[in-house]
């Protein structure tokens, strides 16, 4: 698989993206169970188009899927400064300027849209950033995905308590921190909240990583340009009521930065699922 992707990372990003289109519809096809996910979470999204608009959003959507998979190789294999050379537009990179200006660590939140992976290698191409990752059950993924995403100033912690300890000790060092906050977490670790009107089981950790640094927080994704140009990326920061629910309003922020490229979400994620242990959502009682 090393080599395969080797290999692939020596092809355009064009072709990549032509290449991963098929696939994506090659594995929509091939799978019913994904292909029904994807269906079931972009209808009950309440995305307010028509049959037919969704139907398009849908088909582009596996094929965003496709270009997702693809151009992990290039992302991951190909050396820094060309993968850097990918990134075409750059919006609100003033606003981790201003957090370093102010003595402000920052928690950089990187839902699965676009070419997230590309999000943090641009960050660590100037800053230090320490990341979670949830290591995979396939050692050769594992391998690669350490190569390429431990790169210049990245640092990769797992996701369990020594990791969040890693994660503190970064913020109060005034760095850089990045999280998936549309990523189901274990059980004891999130809360119900609502997320494209259905409850998700949200993480709770961003709100006491918040409370235990003060950290700034910065919403970012990676917008996958047309044609392979390459990326555009887009960083804003997000405020909150810290007496509110932190998973609610986390929810609504994604909603809104999903609602900007919904194609290129992951709709085929089990963001809805009950983790083992969990109550299901109709069992917890309002507080």
């Amino acid at each position: 698989m090393v080599v395969l992707f080797d290999w692939l990372a020596r092809l355009p990003l064009s072709v990549l993206h032509r290449i991963g289109s098929l696939l994506g519809w090659v594995i929509y096809l091939s799978s019913g169970r994904y292909a029904a996910r994807l269906r079931e979470n972009l209808q009950h999204a309440g995305l307010q188009c028509s049959a037919a608009e969704l139907r398009k959003l849908q088909h582009a959507n596996i094929g965003e899927a496709g270009k997702g998979v693809l151009e992990l190789p290039w992302v991951w294999r190909r050396p820094l400064v060309q993968v850097m050379a990918g990134v075409k537009q750059c919006h609100g990179w003033e606003h981790f300027a201003a957090a370093q200006a102010q003595g402000k660590g920052v928690i950089a939140l990187t839902p699965h849209l676009g070419c997230f992976e590309v999000i943090s290698l641009f960050i660590a191409s100037r800053l230090p950033i320490t990341i979670m990752y949830r290591p995979p059950r396939w050692k050769f993924l594992d391998t690669l995905m350490h190569e390429g995403r431990e790169r210049a100033q990245t640092k990769l912690v797992a996701t369990d308590m020594g990791g969040v300890r890693q994660l503190l000790k970064a913020l109060k060092r005034k760095e850089i921190i990045g999280v998936l906050p549309d990523q189901v977490p274990g059980n004891g670790e999130g809360e119900w909240a609502p997320f494209f009107g259905r409850p998700a089981y949200t993480m709770t950790l961003i709100g006491r990583l918040i409370e235990s640094s003060g950290a700034t927080v910065v919403m970012c994704h990676c917008e996958r340009l047309p044609r392979g140009e390459g990326y555009a990326l887009h960083f804003s920061p997000l405020s909150f009521d810290m007496a509110a629910s932190l998973p609610r309003q986390i929810n609504a922020a994604l909603e809104t930065v999903i609602r900007q490229h919904p194609e290129q979400y992951l709709w085929s994620y089990n963001r809805y699922k009950v983790p083992r242990g969990t109550l299901p959502p109709d069992a917890v009682k309002e507080p």
